[in-house]
């Protein structure tokens, strides 16, 4: 058995425009921008629902959104979305991304959350 919620959103964005994205969405959304020292690549930008944060997230690539699922177990996650029709993107080791039916982009990713949080709101998978 395993557990997992959905832990946010990432605004993925170009990394010539990360900041300005970040002062956008912080502003929009009435959150204050917050950036992690120990990866730069992530700004905070706002909670809108208590326990689901959004996230501007610095890329090499194209603009888009895409879903964090958080697990105590990623290889059992995964199994379990890649069961459900998602496919494996990129295998980071630590975490996973993956192509859900439709196209749309998420990431399995381990505990994010406060413990607490996570206890509270994660389901539980056979």
């Amino acid at each position: 058995m395993h557990r997992s919620r959905l832990f946010g959103m990432l605004i993925d964005t170009p990394a010539g425009s990360a900041s300005e994205s970040a002062e956008f969405w912080s502003a929009a959304l009435g959150g204050v921008a917050r950036q992690s020292p120990d990866e730069p690549e992530y700004t905070r930008v706002a909670e809108p629902v208590a326990g689901f944060p959004m996230i501007v997230q610095s890329v090499d690539d194209q603009p888009r959104y895409h879903l964090d699922i958080e697990t105590d177990d990623v290889p059992a996650e995964t199994d379990r979305l890649l069961g459900l029709g998602a496919s494996v993107v990129t295998d980071h080791g630590g975490h996973q991304v993956l192509r859900a039916p439709g196209g749309h982009l998420l990431c399995v990713v381990p505990v994010q959350s406060p413990p607490e949080l996570f206890d509270r709101e994660a389901a539980s998978w056979p």
